[in-house]
């Protein structure tokens, strides 16, 4: 007799980092890896020590954006096809935890957008997040809803249905009149365990904030906070971008086993989508869960914030001629404001600026400050950080003024202008002060 031949084991490789893969999800795969092959990065991306790696495939499994694979040695390549070829092809398993998360999760369906309003008038980042959310709603091929809650404020809805809602959940009572934290939390959260809707997205408002965060622990669910970009991935997980690490890099974050996914996002940051008022839907009333009596905090008086600076909302205006470091001082912000006069638009400023004191707290535009969509920027003497440029980015039209031509704020300007803002500005205006006079 001869001794049978014993066929190769089958190799298991080493986990390898994919190139430009990687969104920096929180260290996912340093936090299953059972041998601590597993380093992270300043920036959040992974280095695997291949010596300790024994291929289990847990780090390729957990990452959402499949950034890591296993890699193989030619002679493993060579062995497994050598398998392949020798034996029948095996039905993989399913992991019965994955199998388990996948049921659990799939009980959910549909976006929801918080219509939030005061007095009965919505928030325009409601009818923002309206407009991507119909975006992610098709993604999923799921409906897009909207949550109404106040006293007497069934008229929402219908400008809801125009702004692209499917459907409008709807509790109407004198509780919800104004806003409190938990009468609105209760009722929502009541809303989410009927209905388990699978993104709920609300604005980054102080209303909002508060609102969506403790919602978020209610549900023992994920949050992220001040979102920039919202998508889809290829496993149906929202994929929400923000600034990160200080606002250096922009981290994209995934709230993969728990449901709602829940963000927050800043007004202006989304398009405005097109009214249409010929739209309908359904309105499903539901009954408040909260009395009265049961809310301990009451409203005595309602005092409307005079703002305590310039009283201008720069996120609303169309021109915004913004000063940074370079304007050298306080004093020189009023030659912006004579331009800024002669476009009918307002005075913006970086944070250094603001820091400086040159400019009040509510004129400032960046991560920290406010987030603007004008129809023209000019960005005066402001290097464009990150910080800044991700709350003016999406302007139409962005002009920028530096005497530094490697500023980083010249890579997102519509048009450059490398030169002397103290000669440039002065002159700009003069030539837009004449021709206006020629027109009239």
């Amino acid at each position: 007799m001869t001794d049978a031949v014993k066929p190769p084991k089958k190799p298991r490789g080493k986990a390898a980092l994919l190139e430009d893969k990687c969104i920096a999800c929180g260290a996912r795969c340093q936090s299953v890896c059972p041998v601590d092959a597993i380093q992270m990065t300043d920036a959040g991306e992974p280095i695997i020590d291949a010596s300790r790696c024994i291929g289990c495939v847990k780090c390729v499994k957990v990452c959402p954006v499949q950034a890591l694979e296993m890699s193989f040695t030619p002679e493993e390549l060579r062995i497994l096809e050598q398998l392949a070829g020798s034996a029948a092809p095996e039905v993989a398993e399913e992991d019965p935890e994955e199998a388990a998360l996948r049921k659990r999760l799939a009980v959910y369906s549909g976006v929801w957008v918080f219509i939030e309003q005061t007095g009965g008038e919505a928030a325009k980042v409601s009818w923002e997040l309206l407009g991507k959310g119909k975006e992610l709603a098709l993604a999923r091929k799921a409906p897009l809803c909207a949550v109404v809650l106040g006293d007497n404020v069934e008229k929402l809805c219908l400008q809801a249905f125009g702004y692209g809602a499917e459907k409008v959940y709807l509790m109407d009572a004198p509780v919800l009149r104004h806003y409190r934290t938990e009468s609105y939390q209760r009722s929502v959260c009541a809303l989410v365990r009927k209905y388990l809707p699978e993104v709920i997205l609300m604005g980054a408002t102080g209303l909002g904030r508060d609102l969506a965060g403790v919602v978020a622990t209610v549900l023992s669910t994920g949050l992220t906070a001040d979102c920039t970009g919202l998508s889809i991935d290829d496993k149906g997980n929202l994929m929400q971008t923000r600034p990160a690490f200080g606002g250096n890099i922009m981290a994209t974050i995934v709230c993969d086993k728990f449901r709602p996914q829940m963000s927050t996002v800043r007004p202006h940051v989304m398009s405005m989508p097109t009214f249409d008022s010929e739209a309908k839907g359904e309105i499903v009333r539901e009954p408040v869960p909260v009395t009265e009596d049961e809310i301990q905090v009451k409203v005595l008086k309602i005092l409307m914030d005079g703002g305590g600076g310039s009283d201008v909302d720069i996120a609303g205006a169309e021109f915004i001629i913004s000063g940074g470091r370079g304007m050298m001082g306080k004093d020189n912000f009023a030659m912006l404001q004579e331009l800024a006069d002669v476009l009918g638009g307002v005075v913006g400023a970086s944070r250094s600026a603001v820091d400086a004191g040159w400019m009040p707290p509510d004129r400032q535009v960046g991560q920290t400050g406010k987030t603007v969509r004008p129809k023209v920027y000019i960005a005066c003497g402001i290097s464009g950080a990150i910080q800044h440029l991700v709350g003016m980015q999406d302007s139409d039209v962005v002009i920028a003024i530096n005497r530094d031509p490697e500023a980083p704020i010249f890579q997102v300007a519509s048009y450059g202008i490398v030169g002397d803002l103290f000669r440039i500005i002065p002159a700009l205006t003069g030539k837009l002060k004449a021709l206006k006079a020629a027109r009239s």
